[in-house]
């Protein structure tokens, strides 16, 4: 009588019966050492990872510039589908320029793969054109002058249709001192220079662009050398000195207006434009062009530009609404996107200048995690983002790792925060994305980014 894998009982008659017997007892005993050995490797694999997770809960715990700050922590490990690590990250912060990822994902799903730069339609002899938020129209560094062209060549008659806003040209949570400073430029339906003034030293000279500017600039002496000031409810500029110092160039926000904006126009396109107040615009509307959004995407990104932000809410507002609406397109999208997060949000704009905004460590990797999921490649992807020690606001930040960065992330800098939100490539070769949020430090700022930097060094070359 032999114990059989395939009978409880098996009377052997048979030489051949024997064999076929013992082989079933040997079939049962490798399947039985196989799964001890995959149970042995489970539990090995079980304790090494608790072993990491137990490395980096103890980097944060003995971290002496941490513990003086709120900060919080989400690590998703995108192969295992699963979070690996946290600290804090269901707590909400105020999320800096890591806002921008939002309006990332916004504009990825409903700008389209082309800036609209105006939109138009042909009455007779005249062109009836209106503005659709896009921020490149004579922009100084983004222009491509298909706009501009497109105006300055047609035969017809030129008449501009001012959309009505209803919403006033700062967001809720922005700071009112800061009017005059360049990373906060007035919002509008067309925007034209950026919606600022370049002052800059030409040969000497004092030199205003757009030149229609240079006649409202007035001397008033001040204290600690050459600058240039606005009213804070007009634009007059005031110089500090009548000698302009070597190399000066600054930017300054310009109040916005209809008439503003066709003075200007008029001015660089050389021909008369004429104002409809009140003409909506009619359902058969043509386009013209201006750039590709993944360029202007990218420059938002890697240069954190407020401006370029929070006119893509508005270019995304009119596409989908008709309409300059960006807390109607925030409402939109937290209804059908940020509705699914684990942990509630709160959105006041698109560019981060906001300090009402809160966000959730890992609210911001789901976040991440949607964009993914829209974006066709890795390479396409992380091309979007600031890389560690090579490109954007990262670019003097983390070290490379046989000549290639390890960290793609959209930062976030305002008064007392400082964040990063993004993708990590494990020295292993394991994919990851995380949020590094911090709030309330006091002015150790340079401590706090170099403290990060350690942190996702050490989870590279372990993880």
């Amino acid at each position: 009588m032999i114990l059989c894998a395939h009978n409880n009982l098996l009377f052997c008659c048979s030489i051949e019966e024997q064999v076929e017997a013992v082989n079933c007892f040997f079939c049962m005993f490798t399947f039985m050492i196989r799964w001890f050995l995959l149970m042995l490797l489970l539990s090995v694999q079980h304790l090494c990872q608790a072993q990491q997770e137990e490395s980096i809960q103890k980097l944060f715990q003995e971290s002496a510039v941490l513990q003086q700050h709120l900060h919080g922590f989400s690590l998703y490990d995108i192969q295992e589908q699963r979070f690996v690590h946290s600290v804090n990250q269901n707590v909400h912060f105020t999320p800096a320029s890591n806002t921008k990822i939002f309006t990332l994902l916004q504009s990825l799903q409903h700008v389209g793969d082309s800036i609209p730069g105006l939109a138009y339609v042909v009455r007779g002899d005249s062109l009836i054109f209106w503005g659709t938020g896009d921020p490149t129209f004579l922009h100084r560094k983004l222009d491509t002058r298909k706009v501009y062209n497109f105006l300055q060549k047609t035969p017809y008659k030129l008449f501009y249709a001012p959309a009505q806003v209803v919403e006033p040209a700062y967001r809720d949570g922005w700071a009112a001192e800061d009017y005059q400073h360049d990373f906060q430029p007035d919002i509008s339906s067309f925007p034209i220079y950026g919606n600022t003034v370049q002052f800059k030293n030409v040969r000497g000279q004092l030199r205003a662009t757009p030149r229609y500017f240079e006649a409202n600039i007035s001397v008033k002496p001040g204290i600690g050398g050459f600058d240039i000031i606005r009213h804070p409810h007009e634009n007059y500029f005031d110089a500090t000195s009548y000698r302009v110092r070597s190399g000066f160039v600054a930017h300054k926000p310009f109040i916005y207006s209809s008439h503003l904006f066709v003075t200007l126009l008029q001015d660089t396109l050389q021909r008369p434009i004429t104002v409809l107040a009140g003409y909506s615009m009619p359902s058969d509307v043509q386009y013209v062009y201006s750039m590709s959004t993944r360029k202007l995407l990218r420059e938002m990104m890697l240069y954190s530009d407020n401006f370029l932000a929070e006119q893509l809410c508005y270019t995304a507002s009119f596409l989908m609404f008709n309409q300059f609406n960006a807390a109607r397109m925030r409402e939109y999208m937290a209804t059908t996107y940020y509705s699914l997060f684990t942990d509630k949000i709160a959105l006041y704009d698109a560019s981060g200048l906001s300090f009402y905004n809160k966000v959730t460590p890992r609210s911001m990797v789901e976040l991440l995690l949607m964009i993914q999921r829209n974006v066709g490649s890795e390479e396409d992807l992380l091309w979007l983002f600031p890389a560690g020690r090579s490109s954007g606001t990262l670019r003097n930040l983390y070290s490379l790792a046989n000549g290639k960065p390890f960290v793609w992330a959209k930062t976030g800098t305002v008064n007392s925060v400082y964040a990063q939100s993004g993708f990590l490539l494990g020295a292993s070769g394991k994919r990851y994305v995380f949020s590094f949020m911090n709030n309330n430090y006091f002015d150790n700022l340079k401590e706090v980014k170099q403290e990060m930097v350690r942190i996702m060094t050490y989870i590279y070359q372990n993880y």
